[in-house]
């Protein structure tokens, strides 16, 4: 194993340049082994998970669903509020700001986003319930690709450019996933439910969240700095194909269904016109009947 470590890692030195230092003998991060082997562990028990509980009944999971997703939504809330005033106290440049200008902020932006990191692995929690609740219809291209992707995107991230441009995804992720965790968390109440009404809007808001990142990683780009330009091109690809899948997953999830919602209100209407019509009909003709009994 360590002489795997040692080879992959040299490989990417070549590839990618010297790590940063700051990051060194952090958890996780020496080595992109254990990243590899959570992401791989994740795609099997996606494969694998739901031919097992095929013929087993659903767990609830109601409980720990609660505890989990106000765990994620504090953990997302305090990210977000760190990243701000990091950003903030370090003077951070929204067109483009490199890696080593801000001081210690650099630093509080590196802690905070190390459990940014940290959190795509937990995150793989989501799909594990999908599982063991048999939502199987919930474990789509677009889940599987953005909670397999994001673990080892940060990976590389944390090891290459772990501050300056790269805080403003995280950052409107963070936000973003406030709302999204809250929601599921209370979603888990059935007396909620009814009381719930901004699952629609989260999804908008990632498709903007994705759109504002590409602008605005974009103006590194436009108006470089000492940010390495590699990285602004991979993010602005990756935000794309997000926004193709989000885009889709909107359509499918939420046009469709409007328009098959129009469609069966109009059957329904026609159903009781109908049904009106025919009920007449068949008044009309037994009062007919009668008149001609009495006659």
């Amino acid at each position: 194993m360590e002489l795997m470590d040692k080879t992959i890692n040299s490989y990417f030195d070549v590839w990618l340049g010297p790590r940063d230092p700051r990051v060194k003998g952090w958890l996780l991060l020496e080595n992109y082994t254990p990243t590899f082997i959570f992401s791989a562990l994740y795609l099997l028990i996606v494969w694998l998970g739901p031919k097992y509980m095929r013929n087993r009944q659903p767990f609830s999971c109601r409980g720990i669903l609660v505890i989990y997703n106000l765990g994620l939504t504090l953990l997302s809330l305090y990210m977000f509020y760190e990243l701000v005033t990091g950003v903030l106290e370090g003077g951070y440049n929204f067109f483009c700001q490199d890696t080593h200008s801000g001081g210690e902020a650099d630093m509080k932006i590196i802690r905070v986003l190390w459990w940014y990191y940290f959190s795509k692995l937990i995150e793989f929690m989501d799909t594990f319930f999908f599982i063991l609740r048999k939502n199987n219809h919930q474990i789509t291209v677009l889940h599987v690709y953005h909670h397999a992707t994001m673990l080892n995107i940060w990976w590389f991230v944390m090891n290459w450019v772990p501050c300056g441009h790269s805080y403003f995804g995280a950052t409107l992720n963070s936000f973003i996933h406030v709302l999204m965790y809250s929601y599921y968390g209370l979603s888990a109440v059935p007396a909620m439910r009814p009381y719930l009404w901004w699952k629609k809007y989260i999804t908008q808001g990632q498709l903007i969240q994705f759109v504002l990142t590409i602008f605005q990683t974009s103006c590194g780009v436009v108006w470089p700095c000492a940010f390495p330009q590699g990285w602004l091109y991979f993010q602005i690809s990756y935000m794309i194909s997000l926004i193709i899948l989000f885009t889709n997953f909107y359509i499918q999830t939420y046009n469709k269904k409007a328009s098959s919602r129009r469609k069966e209100y109009q059957n329904g209407s026609t159903a009781i016109a109908n049904g009106y019509t025919n009920s007449f009909s068949s008044l009309e003709n037994n009062v007919k009947q009668r008149k001609q009994r009495k006659d």
